[in-house]
């Protein structure tokens, strides 16, 4: 897979004339990210399925709690459906930044996930189901079946262990939150571990680095560009990935308060360098594409994930190029 991700922050207009242009450059598929204060994700990717021909479109990530999981696995569905077969369903525990605002911050976890795309794949398949654990259905059925049937690609986005090991044992993939060769080395150590207790009937897995990007043809505008989307994962980092990289936790901390705050000014500016190299592969097409070709010696692909660079569409032709130089 060579992904891309776009966020709902623009018009539904504009985004899909970015999908066209994603698949013209040789993406195959196409995620929206998921927050309730952007875009409806499912109606751009609607309008993204219809403008493309082949390009698989999909949530990336959808959660488990502020759409009820049957529900969603007809969302995806009807994806399916409308596109012929290109969906795929990317879902996980959801940002804890924005959960928090719905009351949902201490819901997120493991078994959710698991529960909502195990419903999702019997849905899919025409069966009727029952659940009672994190959430609850009974009898409850699609009264449609998508073309895909339950072989929609199902990736779980997550970073954490357990995540990791569990979307390896039961899912298409994963889509781990990383852009370093480091984070993606330790990735494939949890991986290998559920691919251990993967039954054979399950097919291949694509652990797929879901990086953030930034490039442009500029190397200082490709690095500032960075600094907004590198902040939110600095201060998101779990102490282990902070010292991996050596990354001071009390800065961390402190652009973690200053985002909490609403002042984001301030928390970019506490960005540095060595943040930067840690977590956004950013500068020009040579630098991107050196990084890139270091993470796939762990991952089996990439999605390239905001920023993007400091012009979208630019960004877009400059990534598939920095890609096309790995293989």
């Amino acid at each position: 897979m060579f992904g891309i991700e776009l966020t709902p922050e623009h018009p539904i207009e504009r985004l899909t004339d970015l999908g066209v242009r994603a698949e013209d450059a040789g993406y195959d598929t196409l995620f929206s990210s998921c927050h309730y204060n952007n875009r409806d994700a499912f109606a751009a990717l609607h309008h993204i399925g219809a403008a493309t021909d082949e390009l698989r479109v999909g949530p990336g990530v959808a959660n488990p709690f502020e759409i009820h999981p049957v529900t969603l696995a007809s969302k995806v569905a009807t994806i399916d459906e409308a596109t012929e077969g290109r969906a795929v369903f990317g879902i996980g525990p959801g940002d804890p930044s924005t959960l928090s605002n719905l009351g949902y911050a201490d819901d997120r976890g493991l078994r959710p996930v698991l529960e909502a795309f195990k419903t999702a794949q019997k849905l899919w398949a025409g069966e009727r189901v029952n659940n009672d654990g994190t959430f609850e259905a009974t009898d409850a059925g699609l009264n449609y079946e998508p073309p895909s049937g339950s072989d929609i690609p199902v990736y779980v986005g997550g970073e954490g262990p357990h995540m990791c090991r569990m979307a390896a044992k039961h899912a298409g993939g994963l889509l781990f939150n990383g852009s370093h060769e480091a984070d993606l080395a330790w990735a494939r150590d949890q991986v290998e571990k559920g691919l251990a207790d993967r039954p054979d009937s399950r097919g291949e897995f694509d652990l797929a680095a879901y990086a953030s990007v930034s490039v442009d043809e500029d190397r200082k505008a490709a690095r500032e560009a960075a600094r907004p989307p590198v902040a939110f994962i600095t201060a998101g980092a779990a102490p282990p990935v902070l010292d991996r990289h050596n990354v001071d936790k009390q800065t961390a901390n402190e652009i973690g308060d200053n985002i909490s705050a609403g002042e984001f000014s301030e928390a970019f500016e506490l960005v540095t360098p060595g943040m930067i190299d840690a977590f956004c592969m950013a500068g020009t097409v040579d630098a991107v594409s050196d990084r890139m070709a270091a993470v796939l010696d762990h991952a089996d692909s990439i999605v390239v994930g905001s920023p993007l660079g400091p012009d979208l569409e630019n960004a877009i032709d400059l990534a598939a190029e920095a890609y096309d130089r790995v293989d």
